[in-house]
């Protein structure tokens, strides 16, 4: 009988540097969502908040109030406006590199968020007013306070953008590596050695 060669630690299986098809089109859908949702929620608050003052819910929790912002949060950056869209445009990038190699389904939940919510600001700053890469967001919720007071008045992409950021946090925190590895606490892939064994077993 014939030794198995090792296992290869940085793959979960055989195939395991080529992108799983399940996790990335979850990552496409997630992020059409996203897109989707926060271009209409966009469209509904210009045509319904427009010259209004702001709307008062939940008992002045939240507050639907229109604004178009031409920085970051609480307007940082307002001046440098056409630097946004460079940087949206590398975290695309490198969320379609990660795609190349993506095997975990969290994280494209994760990173389709992210991805979602990017681009759902790119668009505004490419096309809407003043002027392509100049555009101003359009923002519409805010809490605790009608002008955003005490917290920066956002839109879904933001929470979309957030939501990411947060599981990808909670998923690097635990241990799960994009190529759907789990990390043990070493550094090591702690699936490794049950792939080794498995391997060896459908070879013998």
């Amino acid at each position: 009988m014939t030794a198995a060669p090792p296992a290869d630690p940085g793959r979960t299986d055989p195939g395991g540097g080529k992108p799983r098809p399940r996790a990335v089109a979850i990552l496409a859908g997630v992020a059409l969502v996203a897109l989707v949702a926060d271009l209409v929620t966009k469209h509904l608050a210009l045509a319904a908040l427009t010259d209004r003052e702001p709307v008062r819910v939940l008992g002045g929790l939240v507050y639907f109030s229109l604004t178009r912002n031409s920085g970051a949060a609480w307007s940082i950056g307002a001046d440098y406006t056409w630097v946004f869209p460079l940087i949206t445009i590398g975290v695309v990038g490198w969320i379609v590199w990660m795609a190349l190699r993506l095997r975990s389904l969290p994280w494209a939940i994760s990173l389709g968020l992210v991805l979602g919510g990017a681009l759902g600001n790119l668009m505004d700053r490419i096309f809407r007013a003043p002027s392509p890469f100049h555009g101003h967001v359009v923002d519409m919720i805010s809490v605790f306070g009608p002008y955003g007071e005490y917290f920066p008045v956002f839109n879904l992409a933001d929470s979309s953008l957030v939501c990411g950021v947060l599981l990808a946090v909670l998923l690097e925190l635990t241990g799960r590596q994009r190529d759907g590895r789990r990390a043990g606490r070493d550094g090591a892939s702690a699936d490794a050695g049950a792939t080794a064994d498995a391997e060896q077993r459908e070879r013998a």
